[in-house]
């Protein structure tokens, strides 16, 4: 009998270890959490915050019709998950100066749910 190696068997356990908060993050929640963004995160052209319609995947502060902070304009990323998150987390931390009167979730689950909603969001 041929013995297989444990190097295929580490490689899917931790693949399915660092997935996991993906797997495990909750849109329904995520969307009750966001409904107190919609206070500032409006369609209206007079908002206080860019409308987050389709973020996931948009260029930082590229809408053409909100006014960006200085620190955002200078932001050079993708919202991805990994942004989004780092950002919902602590929002100084990921871009510093810029003008959002949150200081982020404190629970990274919470974090983790309105990423997984803000991927539906369109």
């Amino acid at each position: 009998m041929r013995k297989r190696g444990v190097r295929p068997v580490i490689a899917a356990l931790a693949a399915l270890f660092f997935a996991a908060p993906a797997l495990a993050a909750d849109a329904g929640h995520g969307k009750a959490l966001f409904a107190a963004c919609l206070a500032c995160h409006t369609e209206q052209s007079d908002a206080q915050g860019p409308s987050l319609k389709s973020v996931a995947g948009r260029k930082a502060a590229s809408l053409e019709d909100f006014r960006y902070s200085n620190a955002m304009k200078r932001a050079e990323f993708i919202w991805d998950e990994a942004n989004l998150r780092d950002y919902l987390r602590d929002p100084q931390a990921k871009v510093k100066g810029n003008h959002m009167p949150f200081s982020g979730f404190a629970d990274a689950s919470d974090a983790d749910d309105v990423v997984a909603y803000l991927r539906t969001y369109k």
